[in-house]
């Protein structure tokens, strides 16, 4: 890689501005040595920019809200578990010109979740149905554990559970559900609507642990609540960085600085919270 012209990496999405990923990804190309720069695109046209990954070229590209379902039929080949969950956040471009995609939010997720506590066996109470929650529910599974659906909208949680065939139940009926853990992987409490919480506090401390898949702020309004009722709270930022770092691995097909990645987030995040 050092050889050729410097590679280029990207990110997808719509909005873009207030992404870290440019910030963790060149620390860790930088850390190993690799003569490659990452930057955030603002998308606009979706098939326009697909077409731009071709002619720049763009040596991998990490995919974000709203376009991670919808990148799939523009893509050439698509990696079985990205394929299964429904939803590619990691595209690779081929030497042969191929684009390929692939689904690292789930890895992010068991990944950062087993620090905390093991899969197997416990129940999951997830909340949102977007590509996000696609991949909690396809990761959970594959770690032994069970996942249930909790959204708003009933169309789509319903749609989305039967295509996985687990339960579904609306918010309104959360109070019923006995799970282990909650999942937050809606954008509910993301900067800057800091004090938004999806639920209403008192439901919080039924689950012995709370995971929010937001990592700005690192402590939501939820995860607030949740450590004020006893409950063990997990932040976003662990699979945030773990996610990046099989991007990297996809991408250089070397080990990526998971700790310097985590550091250089970490910082910026608590900057930022400073001002």
């Amino acid at each position: 890689m050092r050889n050729a012209a410097p590679a280029v990496f990207a990110l997808f999405g719509n909005p873009v501005a207030h992404s870290l990923s440019p910030l963790m990804h060149n620390a860790a190309l930088q850390k190993m040595g690799i003569d490659a720069t990452y930057c955030a695109c603002r998308v606009e046209d979706l098939e326009e920019a697909i077409e731009k990954i071709k002619k720049l070229p763009l040596r991998g590209v990490s995919v974000t809200i709203p376009f991670k379902t919808a990148v799939i039929p523009y893509l050439d080949e698509v990696e079985a578990s990205a394929q299964a969950i429904g939803a590619v956040n990691t595209i690779w471009h081929e030497h042969t010109g191929r684009l390929k995609g692939y689904n690292t939010d789930w890895i992010g997720m068991v990944r950062d979740l087993e620090e905390s506590l093991e899969i197997k066996k416990k129940s999951f109470a997830i909340l949102g149905a977007g590509g996000t929650a696609r991949a909690a529910v396809f990761g959970i599974r594959q770690r032994g554990g069970t996942p249930v659906i909790v959204n708003r909208t009933p169309e789509r949680g319903e749609k989305l559970a039967k295509e996985f065939g687990v339960p579904f139940y609306p918010l309104a009926q959360i109070k019923g559900i006995k799970a282990d853990c909650l999942i937050n992987t809606t954008p509910v409490g993301m900067a800057p609507d800091r004090e938004r919480s999806p639920l209403a506090r008192e439901i919080v401390g039924r689950f012995r642990w709370v995971m929010d898949c937001i990592y700005n702020p690192l402590k939501t309004q939820l995860l607030k609540e949740a450590e004020e009722a006893g409950s063990t709270a997990i932040n976003g930022l662990g699979m945030f960085v773990h996610q990046g770092a099989e991007q990297i691995r996809i991408w250089t097909g070397k080990e990526p600085p998971v700790e310097i990645m985590r550091e250089v987030v970490l910082a910026k995040l608590k900057e930022d919270h400073g001002h």
